[in-house]
């Protein structure tokens, strides 16, 4: 038999976490169909010698669902190994919509995720209304990866409610309309249902989004939908606001659990910040109370921290004050050449003096803030490479015996392109490995299409095999490609992927153990309509293939789109 393609002299990590063995990899008609010693000829073929064969990679967190419509490479997760993506994440989404809603819903998206309207409203053929409708949009595109998708809890309010969405709580009939579209979603193959309790997720007048209006009753009901059908992952954003309320969220979140029999997903994190900081450790506890008790529930968490992004070309933390703002609207060339002007400087630092200082208020990036608080210069790390050794901006003064500020300054003079790093969440290493240590956690938190211009975490997969795996020797390799596809594709009920055997689906990735690692980010004015965002990608990858084609080859596209939806419940093993 003629195969359409052979992977060959390579050593194949499986995903199941066995040891690894030299083999070859033989696909046709998009799956898997023999591994082992192949002779058989073949259309296509890789030389893998000296190379890692693996499944592709499967992030279950991201926020693509504007992006798909005018990206088809699936950037940046795509150069990063990554070719599954579950979108629709903490009740973010695009459907159900109704036609004059589309511009509110897409400021929401830019108020939460950092996704510029201008962006969403030149870039996407808003064509849909229902959510069946935009699955089948997302279906017609041309796509490089594969894409799932949760209906979110904020757009359906919106949908059903509208503006009462944003500020009553749903009556009977609002609750019986909105559970037959999440019913109607499931049918043409929602992967759940996810919605947010963050007190972060905020519109753009500063009020809560649509979710965090429902009360805890309105989201059993939904859940509910799902258990009716055994069918869905329900997904939230957790309470991140600690102490008492956080606890609370866990609880409730723990019956939501036991009465309904779904699995559970939410973002495990560690802050340092605020008031009263939490631990991960008091969430895993929850989880295992409630697996042991019998629910199904995961961690979503990340390899690093989950960070800030500040740059000339993006936002800087001094942005909203005056002095900074009349500044920041020149050329790049022009605001470099002023930061040598000492009188410039003084004014700049001047200004620095005036913001408000920081209080126990757990703070994002500060970019997107009108009220920022002055930056935690022992918090804040100037960045020179990608391997979590980097010097913060306070040791730096220290040494040259200057004012921060005139320390940023004269690192943006010296390199246009420098980024400046504020972990908000996750900061600890230590944190971070005990999360991803434990056996219910998922590796799988990127934001992926979100944050554009304020945050990278698209090369999640990237840092765990550089820093994690070859670094630290925290995990073999067996262990962590386990956990980046095996683990997410069982969790999300992926049952045809996240494995090489034959008669699953042949996305795989072809790397280099000893140079894969994400490059530094540098900003790009590539979304529709010229808008900025972060751009990350990476080395040591040979060649991703996903259905079966090969769609990038060392870092490059081969302008081949064989990505699919993938409608959950549907996919099986042939």
């Amino acid at each position: 038999m003629a195969l359409d393609l052979v992977i060959e002299n390579g050593t194949v990590i499986d995903g199941s976490g066995g040891p690894r063995y030299r083999a070859d990899v033989g696909v046709k008609a998009g799956r898997i169909v023999e591994i082992g010693r192949i002779r058989s000829a073949a259309a296509e073929r890789i030389d893998a010698e000296g190379h890692i064969v693996s499944p592709g990679f499967i992030d279950g967190h991201t926020h693509m669902d504007a992006q798909v419509a005018w990206d088809q490479l699936g950037s940046c997760s795509c150069w990063h190994g990554v070719t599954s993506v579950v979108m629709g994440n903490c009740g973010f989404a695009l459907a159900p919509c109704q036609p004059e809603e589309r511009e509110w819903i897409a400021r929401c998206l830019e108020a939460v995720e950092d996704i510029p309207v201008d962006a969403m409203m030149n870039g996407i053929d808003w064509t849909w209304e229902t959510f069946p409708e935009y699955l089948d949009q997302v279906e017609q595109l041309p796509k490089a990866i594969n894409y799932s998708a949760f209906i979110g809890h904020s757009a359906l309010r919106m949908y059903v409610m509208g503006k009462r969405a944003q500020s009553e709580v749903a009556n009977e009939d609002d609750l019986r309309k909105m559970g037959a579209i999440v019913e109607e979603a499931l049918q043409v193959g929602a992967v759940g249902l996810s919605t947010s309790r963050a007190t972060t997720h905020i519109t753009p007048d500063g009020s809560p989004i649509a979710s965090r209006i429902a009360d805890w009753s309105e989201i059993d009901y939904l859940v509910g939908t799902l258990a009716k059908r055994n069918q869905g992952i329900f997904q939230i954003g957790p309470d991140v606001s600690g102490g008492e309320a956080h606890q609370t969220f866990l609880k409730r979140l723990q019956k939501v659990a036991l009465d309904s029999g779904r699995p559970i997903m939410f973002g495990t994190l560690s802050t340092q910040q605020g008031l009263d900081p939490y631990p991960w450790q008091e969430q895993t506890r929850y989880i295992d109370e409630t697996v042991a008790a019998g629910g199904r529930m995961y961690g979503q968490t990340t390899t690093r921290p989950i960070i800030a992004l500040f740059s000339l070309k993006s936002y800087l933390p001094f942005d909203n004050l005056p002095a900074w703002q009349a500044l920041r609207d020149l050329p790049i060339d022009e605001q470099r050449r002023r930061f040598a002007d000492p009188d410039t400087r003084s004014a700049l630092v001047a200004a620095e003096a005036t913001m408000k200082p920081r209080d126990g208020v757990f703070q994002g990036g500060g970019a997107a803030t009108t009220d920022p608080k002055k930056p935690d210069y022992s918090n804040l790390f100037a960045l020179r490479g990608v391997d979590w050794d980097d010097p913060t901006v306070e040791e730096l003064s220290k040494q040259a015996g200057q004012h921060p500020v005139e320390v940023m300054l004269d690192l943006m003079m010296g390199n246009e392109d420098q980024l400046f790093v504020q972990p908000l969440v996750n900061e600890s290493p230590a944190d971070v490995l005990g999360m991803l240590q434990h056996p219910r956690t998922l590796a799988t938190f990127s934001d992926s299409g979100a944050h554009v211009c304020q945050e990278m975490g698209s090369s999640l997969q990237t840092h765990l095999l550089n820093y994690w795996v070859r670094q630290k020797q925290a995990f073999s390799l067996e262990q962590a490609v386990r956990m980046l596809t095996f683990d997410n594709a069982s969790a999300f009920e992926f049952n045809d992927r996240g494995l090489l055997r034959p008669g699953y689906r042949a996305d795989v990735v072809v790397f280099d153990a000893d140079t894969i690692r994400p490059r530094l980010p540098t900003v790009e004015t590539d979304l529709p309509g010229g808008a900025r965002r972060l751009v990350q990608k990476a080395d040591g990858i040979a060649a991703t293939v996903v259905n079966g084609a090969v769609t990038f080859r060392h870092g490059a596209s081969t302008e081949v789109y064989p990505g699919q939806l993938i409608r959950a419940n549907q996919g099986t093993i042939q």
